[in-house]
């Protein structure tokens, strides 16, 4: 999707009105402003405005609430904390600590991942095919044939990958793509929905914990991306028989699906829910009316449960 270049601060999402309907921004510069539809991203053709109409005052409220939490500026900072020579099965190759931070306030959830060079080469590449004219003055550091491993370059390219983090994250299309998404998040979660799979929950809510937090600040402009995330932690504490973090999980995942009752995980997660709220002695007629007025709207042979939904996130 192609990005408006306006004199916004970069770390203001999307008009609210495109964001509830789904709708693209006008483009006056190439490049996509939101990541493609991938396995993190299901966007429904059918979502629109008109599913308004049928939201409760309370729910319109809430609605408008997550929205408003939609438009806080969020930014980000870059740090190579450390780097570790390990030694390949063919070579060896420098394995650098990344450290994410939100500025602005005390950050407890700030993300810790490892990448090689060669996943910010990767990176590199693949931002050049989509927004070749909007990173030509982003200075990849380059390979150098000797002198990798020496402590001298090592802390030199730690330098210049934050500094290639930072410039990438500045520019708006980009750090809104889903290739930068990708890079910082995809890694992770392919493991933890691996987890899934193989019924290793624990393992699987371990990698989610650390990861969500980091997804969610870089999808704040469209939160219905962390949505299949939070749906697999719902699946873990469930299956791990912890209903009350299951539920708590689902209602983060029912806010960021609010207005968008077209998702294909939204009748799914309303009867994930409904029986945990059974379960737990909360209100389960509102979330069972909810979906079988859902159910009425957009009638539709029987769905996927919501674990056969998750399980089938990140096969590739």
């Amino acid at each position: 999707m192609a990005s408006p270049r306006n004199a916004r601060s970069p770390g203001w999402t999307r008009p609210i009105a495109q964001c509830m309907a789904g709708t693209k921004p006008k483009a006056s510069a190439p490049g996509p402003d939101l990541p493609r539809p991938g396995p993190e991203e299901h966007l429904d053709a059918h979502d629109s405005q008109s599913s308004n109409s049928s939201m409760t005052t309370r729910e319109l409220q809430e609605y408008w609430r997550t929205q408003k939490r939609c438009w806080k500026h969020v930014k980000l900072l870059f740090e190579i904390a450390s780097a570790r020579i390990e030694e390949g099965r063919v070579s060896k190759f420098v394995m650098y600590q990344i450290v994410v931070i939100q500025t602005g306030s005390f950050d407890s959830n700030k993300a810790i991942l490892e990448r090689r060079y060669s996943d910010f080469e990767m990176l590199q590449k693949k931002l050049l095919k989509t927004f070749r004219e909007e990173i030509e003055d982003v200075v990849f550091p380059k390979k150098h044939l000797m002198g990798n491993f020496t402590p001298e370059m090592i802390s030199e390219r730690k330098l210049a990958l934050k500094e290639y983090l930072g410039l990438l994250y500045a520019i708006r299309c980009v750090r809104r793509s889903r290739e930068f998404i990708d890079f910082l998040t995809r890694p992770e979660l392919k493991e933890a929905f691996g987890c899934l799979r193989a019924g290793q929950y624990t393992k699987a809510l371990d990698i989610l914990v650390r990861t969500v937090p980091l997804q969610e600040k870089l999808t704040s402009h469209c939160p219905v991306m962390v949505v299949p995330s939070l749906c697999a932690m719902l699946v873990c504490h469930r299956d791990l028989e912890c209903p009350a973090e299951a539920f708590a999980a689902g209602e983060r995942a029912l806010q960021c699906l609010q207005a968008r009752e077209g998702h294909r995980y939204y009748a799914p997660l309303l009867d994930a829910m409904a029986r945990l709220a059974y379960e737990l002695g909360k209100d389960f007629v509102s979330l069972q009316k909810r979906l079988e007025e859902n159910q009425l709207r957009k009638p539709a042979p029987r769905g996927f449960t919501l674990k056969e939904l998750t399980v089938q996130e990140y096969l590739y």
